[in-house]
């Protein structure tokens, strides 16, 4: 699995999604795809994860350090779990996930390039929480190659 391990993302058409798991960015994944459904296009979740972020494979013992393919299908895992407790029935709507071992700007800006839409929350996992705006959305807005949507929560 060493040669799937996908660091850059590339797609051609339909809308993108930052997803960290974050109640932000569960957020945007909704949005993303009703944006999605309106256009009739593919809803691409991508994903970003370093060994910091990454949840611990379930089947590795306590004292040993899982292999980067077994984080990997880790994070897939838990991705396409919450997608589908998010989005439930997705009959009509076609997911492809982008599981990708880079920094979140990086591979979401890199995803701009073939996407129609970006869709991120306004904020991840990190910072402060008082930021109106997260560093990650920030770099997104202001680098994107195509439109960006910043989803924020209903206050």
């Amino acid at each position: 699995m060493a040669d799937q391990m996908i660091q850059r993302v590339e797609i051609d058409g339909g809308v993108a999604v930052g997803f960290d798991s974050s109640a932000s960015s569960a957020r945007a994944l909704v949005a993303a795809a009703e944006e999605a459904r309106r256009r009739n296009t593919v809803l691409h979740v991508v994903r970003a994860w370093s060994l910091r972020t990454a949840p611990r494979p379930a089947d590795c013992p306590p004292n040993v350090m899982p292999s980067m393919d077994a984080f990997q299908q880790a994070v897939q895992e838990d991705t396409e779990r919450i997608v589908s407790a998010k989005l439930g029935d997705r009959g009509d709507l076609q997911v492809q996930f982008h599981i990708v071992h880079s920094p979140s700007p990086q591979a979401l800006l890199s995803a701009s390039k073939g996407a129609d839409l970006l869709v991120v929350g306004h904020r991840g996992r990190g910072g402060f929480a008082g930021l109106m705006l997260g560093s990650v959305a920030e770099q997104c807005v202001r680098h994107a190659a195509c439109p960006v949507l910043v989803v924020r929560p209903n206050v």
